[in-house]
């Protein structure tokens, strides 16, 4: 595996960093461009971002694959998570003995309201959009319906975010690198009732890349790993307090692994939002409906905690490029299931790690198990 710091970083363009990304991932291998056999690009939206289509061959060539299947995959959020599902299958399959996946997004090219617009085409735009409704308008609604139903307060989201700067602050590669205080959350500049920018992810730059084969002795493997989909719009959602592709998804990676929650060790969860990482560790039975804030600000998902949550400072702090957070988010759980994180944030229980990937407003969740 190999990953760019994330951040924002206005001489590089989106190319530079898949190739340092894949660089640094072959090198971590001891492999040879030559012995790929596909090359799958998770993208959101470089199109848009940076005017260059046609991506996945447009970085391969310059990473130095020739000649072998070349694939951009989007799903909003979601997109180099889908990316390595179907790298996954592809090697699980036999079709190729090496697949590599990388995942990269240059968000920073665009000023600040651009990026929103771009962002809120992975929501429904004929509905939604047509209504004024940007992502954290979405999110907010989610967190205000939780907190109507379940008593969830402006301090759990808070928590999550406190929780996720401390882990970022001891990570070299994190976009932002800065500790907060539970006062600080709470007085942050408001969004979008009752989001602040604390609650809210960076709009980053940067690159992950995977490589995967047909495991072997000391390999860390995939054990379980599924996507599924959901309805784009909120309004055709039955209950919004919960986001149905992160049950559906986790449900199948758990029966094909043969594990539960209680045997997972570590997370990397899609906090694009404070509210969506209480969501996500809901959804997936890690804590029951409702318990996802009183369970983070007791430190149940603190570094030190029964389940560490977002050790690399998730995307609120490590930075949500949007289409390499997939990837990036199974680079972190590698890291910790090698034990070379920062010794700061290194965990002690690491046999078993688990990603989930949002696509939008949870049209599209993957959820990845990983055993050493």
């Amino acid at each position: 595996m190999g990953k760019t710091a994330f951040g924002a970083f206005a001489e590089r363009s989106l190319r530079d960093f898949t190739v340092e990304a894949v660089a640094k991932c072959l090198a971590d291998a001891g492999v040879e461009p030559s012995a790929v056999g596909a090359f799958y690009l998770g993208n959101f939206a470089g199109p848009e971002f940076v005017g260059q289509s046609h991506l996945a061959p447009y970085v391969a060539g310059e990473a130095g694959f020739i000649g072998i299947p070349c694939t951009r995959f989007e799903n909003a959020c979601a997109s180099s998570g889908s990316a390595f599902y179907h790298a996954y299958a592809a090697v699980a399959a036999g079709m190729v003995e090496w697949a590599l996946v990388a995942g990269v997004e240059k968000m920073t090219s665009q000023p600040g309201p651009r990026v929103t617009e771009i962002l809120a085409e992975a929501g429904d735009v004929g509905g939604e959009g047509r209504a004024g409704a940007t992502f954290p308008a979405l999110f907010a609604m989610i967190a205000r319906r939780h907190m109507h139903v379940y008593g969830t307060t402006r301090e759990h989201l808070a928590a999550v975010a406190v929780k996720n700067h401390a882990n970022g602050a001891k990570n070299a590669l994190a976009h932002l690198r800065k500790p907060i205080t539970l006062a600080q959350a709470l007085a942050g500049k408001p969004v979008c009732d009752p989001l602040t920018v604390y609650d809210c992810s960076l709009v980053s730059d940067g690159a992950a890349a995977v490589l995967l084969r047909a495991a072997q002795p000391g390999d860390i493997r995939v054990l379980g790993i599924a996507q599924a989909s959901d309805y784009v719009a909120l309004d055709q959602k039955p209950d919004i307090t919960t986001l149905a592709a992160n049950g559906r998804a986790a449900a199948k990676a758990f029966a094909m692994a043969g594990l539960g929650p209680r045997q997972v060790d570590l997370l990397e969860v899609h906090d694009c939002f404070t509210i969506a990482e209480i969501l996500a560790i809901e959804d997936m039975g890690f804590v029951a409906k409702g318990e996802g804030g009183p369970a983070t600000a007791s430190g149940y998902t603190a570094l030190e905690g029964e389940k560490p949550v977002n050790t690399s400072g998730g995307l609120k702090s490590k930075g949500h490029p949007v289409g390499a957070t997939g990837v990036g988010q199974i680079c972190d759980l590698v890291i910790q299931m090698r034990g070379i994180a920062e010794p700061e944030r290194q965990v002690k229980r690491r046999e078993v790690g688990l990603a989930q990937n949002l696509g939008g407003s949870g049209a599209t969740s993957v959820v990845t198990i990983l055993g050493r």
